[in-house]
């Protein structure tokens, strides 16, 4: 399964969530959608752009108390049919070697962080990459080229 997105908070009285989607497809929250967190499976009744983030409905959840409980939930999906096979997810990403144009091993990517301007790499080695400096990567995403500014990696 794949992450979807995060349920941050409670929105309102009548069960609302709101979710900050980390999918490109918005058709992940059309009404009739099912996504998971943890062990629960959640059907999405309605769905409704809110500033950056959607406002859900999910069938079963109907007070502001029930959605509280989903609150800080991870969301997950089954990939679309006919999904782009050159695409690179998140989770593909971790364990991944980062190399600059010239070749130059950088780190390994240990995890993947949420910033409002672009998600960044962090490296074992303790650098920041923002997603936009990743150029290229193999088949297997066991390698990414990035196309860092001068200066990134200098302490």
């Amino acid at each position: 399964m794949l992450e979807i997105g995060r349920i941050t908070s409670a929105q309102g009285l009548r069960g609302e969530v709101v979710v900050r989607l980390i999918s490109s497809e918005r058709s992940r929250l059309d009404p009739g959608s099912v996504l998971v967190a943890g062990d629960e499976r959640l059907v999405v009744t309605a769905s409704r752009p809110h500033q950056r983030n959607f406002v859900v409905t999910f069938e079963g959840f109907s007070t502001r108390e029930a959605a509280e409980e989903l609150r800080g939930r991870t969301l997950y999906g089954e990939p679309l049919a006919g999904g782009d096979d050159d695409a690179l997810w998140v989770h593909e990403l971790i364990g991944a070697e980062v190399v600059d144009m010239e070749g130059v091993p950088r780190g390994r990517v240990e995890s993947v962080q949420e910033n409002p301007a672009s998600d960044l790499l962090l490296l074992d080695s303790g650098a920041l990459v923002p997603l936009t400096f990743v150029v290229g990567w193999d088949v297997r995403g066991e390698l990414l080229r990035i196309d860092p500014p001068a200066g990134l990696f200098e302490l």
